[in-house]
């Protein structure tokens, strides 16, 4: 891979700016002294307030006038395709183009130590805790990740310090670059969460995805390690190609807890667990997050932070329950007369049911409405169907919204089987016809004291302040 030679103050334009990993590779771009603009098919917050704090120049809509100052870089996000306007005009103005992990490895990591956390679920949350760990121990990281990190304000930051914290996104990198955007960040220290069918439309099978992962990695460079989660029988196998030490981490509820080398002992009735490492106390840490799957994220985050950047394990002792958590990750966005509201960006069935099993023990049984929104692409698929009539378990109602997305019908998930099938099994549930169905159930159901969780990995189609303002009137 080459070097994009191209140093600050020149300019760069972000076709797609508005995503959540292009509007932070911006960021990153203004602090290290970047002139940037940019160019989104439509503009709105969060993002926008982001970038208007940020000075950078965003066009809505895409056309060739957007380019007419020749910027010297052309960074072209995976929402485009080969005719796209934009990277057509670039191509015929001679301008150098390049994607997203390209110019994120050869501008900010080549010389850096590169910690990149993979997985399919919660990669989120372990690289902000690892940024946020990094930090307390006085470390100076800088990071990417695909959330706002609530203690940071921002999912980007660039400092002094030699790691780099990147989230590592197993999604295709450009249309020109079919590959995941993870092989191109060349991890030193690195993370799998979890390895379980998902983006089934840049990966059809199964077997493609897991190669993906497999050659991450193998990618996985000195001085390591590669923290795996133990319980995950597809995470261990792609761990196996790693060249560097392989540290694996469990919870004593998981299968894999007696081979991990990392170990959370629970404490019953409390968010205290006891570590272990290589079969040895090191005492009592306290989880700042809700539910088993926030403890396995704790544990990478501490294998990285201790083990791969030699933090002390006192000061991270310390520091964990100060993290303030995620946007949009069990997000409590209010509780009008009582009613408590979630927001998380739940979607895959794996990951809805570790979002309910850990917000519905804070409501009285039964009391948890769960709204969710299929807007994925995996998600809107029947690729999982059988898979949500499990994932819904706890929840003592569900709604299941309309697809967000347009699928022919033999592919697209049947939203009222799997409302039927949720019945079969005792669960409440009803597929909505309409979003205003899934408003007018909230604010008839809910009473003081309950959960309402709407899950969606997209806008919800603006439901969220309408919940709010529903339930408190």
């Amino acid at each position: 891979m080459g070097n994009i030679l191209i140093k600050p103050p020149q300019t760069v334009h972000l076709i797609g700016i508005c995503g959540t990993g292009m509007g932070a590779l911006a960021g990153l771009l203004v602090q290290a002294g970047y002139r940037v603009t940019g160019s989104d098919s439509a503009v709105y917050p969060p993002m926008s307030d982001v970038l208007s704090e940020l000075k950078v120049e965003v066009a809505t809509g895409y056309r060739r006038e957007n380019l007419a100052h020749r910027p010297d870089l052309v960074v072209i996000g995976n929402v485009c395709r080969p005719g796209h306007p934009e990277a057509v005009a670039a191509k015929e103005m001679g301008l150098e183009t390049a994607s997203m992990p390209r110019v994120l490895h050869d501008l900010f990591l080549a010389d850096r130590h590169s910690v990149v956390i993979a997985g399919t679920h919660g990669k989120t949350t372990t690289s902000a805790l690892t940024a946020f760990l990094l930090d307390a121990a006085q470390l100076s990281p800088s990071f990417l990740i695909g959330g706002a990190v609530t203690d940071f304000g921002a999912g980007f930051r660039l400092a002094k310090g030699p790691a780099f914290v990147v989230e590592g996104d197993e999604y295709d990198s450009a249309f020109f670059e079919k590959r995941a955007k993870f092989l191109s960040y060349a991890p030193r220290s690195a993370v799998i969460t979890s390895v379980e069918h998902d983006h089934v439309d840049i990966y059809p099978s199964f077997e493609g995805y897991k190669a993906a992962f497999e050659a991450f990695a193998e990618l996985v460079a000195a001085p390591g390690p590669l923290a795996v989660y133990a319980g995950d029988p597809e995470a261990m196998r792609a761990a196996r190609r790693a060249r560097v030490e392989v540290v694996p981490y469990a919870t004593d509820a998981d299968r894999g807890f007696d081979r991990a080398a990392y170990r959370a002992r629970l404490r019953p009735g409390t968010s205290l667990f006891e570590l272990e490492i290589e079969g040895t106390s090191r005492g009592l840490f306290e989880s700042p997050l809700g539910g088993r799957h926030n403890i396995r994220n704790a544990l990478a985050a501490l294998v990285m932070a201790h083990r791969g950047c030699k933090a002390p394990l006192e000061v991270l002792r310390q520091a964990l329950p100060r993290f303030q958590g995620i946007k949009r990750r069990q997000e409590l966005l209010g509780k009008p007369r009582g009613i408590a509201v979630y927001d998380d960006f739940a979607h895959h069935p794996t990951a809805v049911a570790e979002t309910i099993a850990a917000l519905a023990p804070k409501h009285p049984p039964g009391r948890l409405l769960v709204a969710f929104e299929p807007r994925s692409a995996t998600a809107c698929r029947r690729q999982h169907q059988q898979a949500y009539t499990r994932a819904f378990d706890g929840a003592g109602r569900v709604i299941i919204a309309p697809l967000g997305r347009s699928l022919p019908p033999d592919e697209s998930l049947d939203t009222q089987m799997v409302a039927h099938a949720l019945r079969d099994r005792g669960v409440d549930a009803f597929a909505a016809q309409s979003l205003d169905d899934v408003l007018d159930d909230i604010a008839s159901w809910a009473r003081p004291g309950d959960g309402v969780a709407l899950l969606s990995n997209g806008s919800f189609g603006g439901l969220y302040a309408r919940v709010l303002e529903a339930l408190q009137s």
